[in-house]
């Protein structure tokens, strides 16, 4: 008769090293996922766990139910260690009994396997007199687990009232990844170690949402200027339902680095894309993710004729949207007669993503890439098939401010960092990853 339940050995394990694994567990959607595909844990089970609040709250409920889940549950929880990057922790549990009794060894242990992070925010001119810690996740691989498809009855029940999502592709996405600086130019800016992980990250998972990715590395300040406006001005713009830029530097209040030490305005980037400089996606989604300090938005007005959703012709956009002569009054009378008219807000249809608070540091882990940026990607991947964007961006956040405590030898040290976006969106904007409407 086979035993149900975990080899005592096994259970004296996680008994042993429970502590620290309430402290230092990360339990991430891929670790129960992992978990889930050799049938240790049910749906039933899996939804409990990420239910809880806290991360310690959902490693204590993850460690009472293994050791009820067969002896198999073991050796699939070290793999799914493994495969979620805590190598160190895995290592933890192997070790035998007369060795990690003692809570110093384990501190040395753990720290020994820490990658280094490091900060975005640079204060001008002075050089930086610590770096902070993230906990360990020794593998460069971010997860890649494959972007879950949009259902067909979800996409009939919530396409109405979001923003229309049925172009292929979605729309152009650009990703300008800034790693390396210009020592002489820039000496106060260290190269972004990890920052390389990043970029392809994003261009991974916005590929597989379907969209067109352009990717530019290293550029200066007006070198990015020069990228987004050639962006901007893309004919194929009105062929396409939405778009994403994604900004990866470091960065200061407002305003992001080039790779000469010169800033790039996130002010300015905004007003690119608005309704007057960029007709060709009004009324269309726009998404900014910033791995950077935050910025300001401001936003005024610009006259509309209320006509169709989307007009396919920039220079009726500029007329509409400027002071109206005689000419023009005449031709509203003609082919608009009636039609009241809207103010438009310059910068509407926007969301941005920023990876930390207004002024403050912005966290990256040297090998495996800024923790805004693994959030965003993880959840992207888990959960775009049926969450409004805003939501997903409120899940990063929550999931960044369980990275608190995440430093060695100080287990509650609070770095207090957590992502925040700003949006101008008008409806639900749902990405429909994988569905294919069928006209």
């Amino acid at each position: 008769m086979l035993k149900c339940g975990m080899l005592e050995r096994d259970r004296q394990a996680i008994r042993r090293c429970s502590a620290v694994f309430c402290k230092q567990l990360v339990v991430d959607a891929l670790l129960i996922q992992s978990l889930q595909a050799d049938d240790i844990l049910t749906e039933s089970m899996a939804e409990s766990i990420m239910a809880e609040q806290t991360s310690q709250k959902r490693s204590w409920r993850l460690l009472l139910l293994l050791p009820k889940r067969g002896p198999k549950a073991f050796s699939s929880f070290c793999s799914a260690l493994q495969e979620t990057e805590q190598q160190h922790l895995c290592n933890l549990l192997m070790q035998p009994p007369e060795t990690d009794g003692r809570e110093t060894h384990v501190d040395r242990f753990v720290d020994s396997l820490l990658p280094l992070s490091s900060q975005e925010e640079i204060a001008a001119k002075r050089a930086r007199t610590y770096e902070s810690m993230e906990f360990s996740l020794d593998a460069d691989s971010p997860i890649t687990t494959p972007v879950l498809p949009c259902t067909s009855d979800f996409y009939l029940s919530h396409c109405q009232q979001s923003y229309r999502m049925k172009s292929t592709p979605r729309g152009f996405a650009l990703v300008i990844s800034n790693v390396t600086f210009d020592p002489c130019a820039a000496p106060e800016l260290d190269t972004r170690k990890g920052g390389e992980v990043d970029d392809e990250v994003l261009r991974k998972v916005f590929t597989e949402m379907d969209y067109c990715v352009t990717v530019h590395r290293d550029l200066t300040a007006q070198g990015m200027r020069t990228c987004i406006e050639n962006f901007c001005r893309r004919s194929d713009h009105r062929t396409v339902d939405s778009c994403a830029v994604c900004l990866l530097s470091h960065g200061t209040e407002g305003a992001v680095y080039g790779t000469d030490g010169q800033l790039l305005q996130l002010d300015w980037v905004f007003e690119a894309f608005d309704n007057v400089h960029c007709p060709l996606l009004q009324n269309k989604p726009k998404m900014f993710f910033i791995q950077a300090c935050r910025g300001d938005e401001m936003d005024c007005g610009v006259e509309q004729i209320d006509g169709p959703a989307r007009t396919c012709s920039p220079g009726c956009e500029q007329r509409d949207a400027g002071r109206e002569g005689q000419g023009d009054a005449d031709l509203r009378n003609r082919e608009d007669l009636g039609k009241p008219r809207i103010k438009l807000p310059q910068r509407s249809d926007m969301i941005c993503g920023f990876a930390s608070l207004k002024g403050t540091a912005a966290m990256r882990n040297t090998k495996r890439g800024s923790w805004f940026i693994q959030e965003l990607n993880a959840a992207l991947r888990l959960n775009a098939r049926s969450t409004h964007l805003a939501d997903i961006l409120v899940q990063v956040n929550g999931r960044i401010k369980e990275r608190e405590g995440y430093a060695p030898g100080t287990a509650h040290h609070r770095c207090k960092e957590m992502s925040e976006f700003t949006s101008s969106l008008c409806k639900d904007l749902y990405l429909f990853p994988k569905y294919q409407p069928q006209y």
